[in-house]
């Protein structure tokens, strides 16, 4: 595997010179951030973060991600164009070395949380999402702003975008996404790139937004409506694994074992009595995820991929952007670092 950080360019507080001296660090996921989805990214732009990347004996060879534009997820207005568009920026990505791109076909919204600085009792904290101080809310009535939700949108745009989406409902969603595939997984094998979409965060549905990249039964239709290696998962712990119904370390074992996984998001949760969740340091014991048994699942199966620590707390007195600090994540690439050690010597 690849032990990857994600990096947010010249604004991200956290430097590459740091994150270079995190033990087995590899490579650097990130995106151009200044560019509006729909929109093509400058090649300038590619070129400077592989040089800086470089500079620090880093790999920028995963971007995450390229936004898929709300007309494409409707199927509506300039999707065609919108699709080219898309294309490009695989193209542009692969010409400077990016070998995996991540993207989500969630509506709306990329994440949903309700708070993102819960503090624990040791100190430290994190994001969570509780169902008590989502139940009563009607982003169709009420002016609302959870984190997770593009500021960018007026409420009036956001309730437009969600009556469109109740219109289309999952199955227009699961049309439209068919569609993106077969434009652009063949561009993709084209250019040596393999395409990692994430699973949807929570993994059931909010405020009656259809989701449908939530379970082993929709990751299988998923895979099979273009049945390609570049078609392939970012399997996301702790997205996939803050619903009780979701086995993650078989999930992971039998994902892997197609060679379907592209990308491994590692984080631990929390799951409540009511569903609700907290995200929790990496350890096991931390959280109701088992990490070492889905380490195991990646190294028994020839997992090749790029692996890297998901949302981290805030501890040790650090600020910055939510779930994106350097020291919990650090611990976090560490401890992974040290179970695929384990694995493998085990394995052998």
């Amino acid at each position: 595997m690849k032990m990857s950080f994600r990096w947010y360019g010249e604004s991200d507080p956290i430097s590459l010179e740091y994150i270079s001296q995190i033990p087995g660090m590899h490579s650097i996921v990130s995106a151009v951030y200044d560019v509006k989805p729909g929109e093509v990214w400058p090649e300038e732009s590619l070129a400077k973060m592989k040089a800086q990347c470089e500079a620090h004996g880093l790999v920028f060879d995963v971007v995450e991600s390229i936004p898929v534009h709300e007309d494409i997820k409707l199927g509506r207005n300039n999707v065609d164009e919108l699709l080219d568009v898309y294309c490009e920026n695989i193209r542009r990505c692969a010409k400077y070395g990016v070998k995996c791109v991540t993207y989500n076909f969630m509506p709306v919204f990329d994440w949903t949380r309700t708070q993102l600085d819960k503090k624990a009792p040791d100190g430290s904290t994190s994001l969570v999402m509780y169902w008590d101080q989502m139940n009563g809310l009607d982003p169709l009535k009420d002016d609302i702003h959870l984190p997770g939700w593009d500021s960018s949108y007026s409420q009036e745009e956001v309730r437009e975008l969600i009556n469109a989406y109740g219109a289309i409902g999952e199955e227009g969603l699961w049309k439209n996404l068919e569609k993106f595939l077969k434009k652009v997984i063949p561009v993709a094998e084209e250019c040596g790139v393999v395409m990692a979409i994430h699973p949807d965060d929570p993994p059931y549905p909010i405020f009656g937004l259809p989701r449908i990249i939530t379970c082993e039964e929709n990751l299988d239709r998923f895979l099979a409506l273009v049945d390609s290696p570049a078609n392939s998962l970012c399997l996301c712990t702790g997205s996939l694994g803050c619903a009780k119904s979701n086995d993650v370390a078989k999930m992971v074992r039998k994902y892997s074992a197609m060679g379907r996984i592209g990308f491994m998001h590692i984080r631990n949760v929390k799951i409540m009595d009511d569903g609700s969740f907290e995200e929790r340091a990496h350890l096991s014991g931390c959280g109701s995820l088992d990490i070492y048994e889905i380490v195991k699942a990646l190294v028994e199966t020839g997992f090749d991929g790029y692996v890297r620590p998901d949302h981290g707390r805030m501890i040790w007195g650090e600020t910055g952007k939510p779930g994106y600090g350097l020291f919990d994540r650090a611990l976090g690439a560490t401890y992974i670092n040290g179970l695929f050690e384990a694995c493998e010597k085990d394995r052998k």
